[in-house]
């Protein structure tokens, strides 16, 4: 296996820190995992962003060309590391060997779809509005837009995608896409991982001859690393991905700036389900495998997990609340990502089944390792669970509650209580339509994004995916963490008026020299 070397990476060296440090532990046998990865000095946290910053102009200036080799080559980095890469994360992660090449393949697909939405521009949004000297009773000035980087980010790895919202995940991959240097805060659950990572992503930008702090590697033990880079005045926005509590952190350290800054937070759904009487009528036993798959996969650890089912009261609600629990009580635990995320788990559906009017419907088998996720559904009534704001936390694991109305006024009742959620998910037949047709404008508000005859685990990542929604599923409910629009996030919009064309950007050059697709006098034009 490859060797780490435990080090932060700074620019172009690898440094030791001078903190405590941390090691990675094998959730499925609770091993301890050498070597040490010692957390960054509050000095080279400074170091990091000032280079970051020195790397900001050059890099930002880079042709769209340079700019998407790059992304291709820390991809071509990544998939080059070969099985040590997956071997780590597996020592690291308990998950298995498929799981993990996938996340591979859906990490390089990210960064091969953000190099093709850097060549062809349109994130440039390109806008121009000719000078009419004519006009009356006022001439029009000219006037051309195009959207900047906003400067360097700071994004911070998250616990259960150790590839693909990590080091050189979506975070990363849009970041770089939109011309920031990066300055990665690693997770403490995967940190060789996000050593061999780190690795790739240094040697493509010297491949590439990148500015040098385009990207850093940080470790931390605990808040310091995190809240010293957000409060750095050199950086100028976040991406992360993780708790609710760490979110808002960092949210509030960004806003206690001098200059705020934006923080991009996804942080916390459960994902309803409304199971529709048509739909539970037609197929419950296909519903609820297919619930209890969802349910279960990455042992329930996904940000879009069905962790909430809505029906109607009734002998169909009934049947398919006996079918996903026989389902869930014959299922083997799976290890979980690491023992503070079991501990959570464990007090998570410990509270749920003591809370007033909550049954438990069924408990997985019994798990053999130390940290097995024993797969739990419980069951309320609409009643209880308007009465109690608690019943609507995430407990992060393969945890779901069941919530029967009596009619579809509670129904909507329930879905209006509800917040923001990444996802809503629609399970429906042609007989349902007149109530999904109602319940469909209030799904729009509350998650951004509606599923209809699916389950919302599996993200895709394309040019339509939003992953985001209403707090407190994220920080800004008008963006999104996955697919090409995530780019959106890191740049902000500049008008330049009565520019000299010597002093204008190639975007906003009347000859077009980089051949993008343009807004030009209400028309589009390329």
């Amino acid at each position: 296996m490859t060797r780490l070397n435990g080090n932060n990476q700074i620019g172009n060296r690898e440094v030791s820190g001078s903190q405590s440090p941390i090691f990675g532990i094998n959730p499925a046998t609770g091993e301890r995992l050498a070597p040490g990865y010692a957390g960054a000095s509050p000095a080279q946290v400074v170091e990091a962003c000032a280079l970051a910053e020195a790397a900001f102009e050059p890099y930002r200036h880079s042709a769209p060309a340079a700019r998407a080799a790059f992304l291709e080559a820390i991809a071509a980095q990544i998939a080059a590391q070969g099985d040590a890469l997956i071997e780590r994360a597996m020592l690291e992660t308990g998950l298995p060997r498929a799981r993990l090449e996938g996340e591979r393949g859906r990490t390089l697909s990210q960064l091969r779809l953000f190099a093709e939405v850097v060549r062809a521009g349109d994130w440039l949004g390109v806008r121009i509005d000719p000078a009419q000297p004519e006009r009356t009773p006022l001439p029009r000035a000219d006037l051309r837009l195009q959207h900047l980087p906003l400067g360097p980010v700071a994004v911070f790895g998250a616990s259960n995608f150790p590839l693909a919202f990590s080091v050189a995940g979506g975070d990363t991959a849009s970041a770089l896409a939109a011309g920031c240097p990066v300055v990665v805060k690693a997770h403490s659950a995967h940190p060789g991982t996000s050593e061999l990572v780190g690795r790739a992503v240094a040697a493509a930008a010297r491949e590439c001859d990148m500015p040098e702090g385009v990207f850093s590697l940080l470790y931390g033990n605990g808040n310091s690393v995190g809240q010293a880079l957000v409060a750095d005045p050199r950086i100028r926005a976040v991406g992360f991905t993780g708790s609710r509590q760490g979110g808002q952190a960092l949210l509030a350290t960004a806003q206690a700036r001098p200059e705020p800054i934006p923080v991009y937070a996804e942080m916390s759904s459960i994902n309803p389900v409304l199971l529709l009487p048509a739909a539970l009528a037609a197929r419950p036993e296909a519903l609820a495998a297919g619930f209890a798959g969802s349910l279960q996969l990455g042992a329930g650890q996904f940000c879009t997990n069905p962790g909430l089912l809505l029906g109607l009261e009734g002998p169909v609600l009934e049947h398919f609340a006996g079918l996903a629990a026989e389902a869930l009580a014959r299922a083997e635990p799976q290890t979980m990502l690491t023992p503070g995320i079991h501990r959570a788990y464990e007090e998570g559906v410990a509270a749920l089944a003591r809370a007033e009017g909550v049954d438990t419907l069924a408990t997985g088998l019994a798990a053999r390792g130390p940290h097995g996720c024993r797969p739990r559904l419980f069951r309320t009534s609409a009643k209880h669970f308007l009465a109690d704001a608690q019943l609507q936390q995430e407990v992060f694991g393969a945890s779901a509650l069941l919530v029967s109305c009596r009619d579809e006024n509670e129904l909507v009742a329930v879905l209006d209580a509800l917040e923001g959620q990444l996802t809503a998910t629609v399970q429906m037949d042609d007989q349902d339509g007149a109530l999904a047709r109602r319940l469909l404008p209030r799904l729009e508000r509350k998650a951004g994004r509606v599923l209809f005859n699916g389950f919302p685990t599996g993200v895709e990542v394309c040019h339509a995916m939003v992953h985001g929604g209403p707090w407190p599923a994220t920080s800004d409910s008008r963006t999104t963490s996955v697919g090409s629009a995530a780019i959106q996030r890191f740049l902000r919009p500049v008008c330049y008026q009565d520019c000299p064309p010597v002093l204008l950007p190639e975007a906003l050059q009347d000859d077009n020299p980089w051949h993008l697709r343009r807004l030009q006098d209400g028309r589009y034009s390329s």
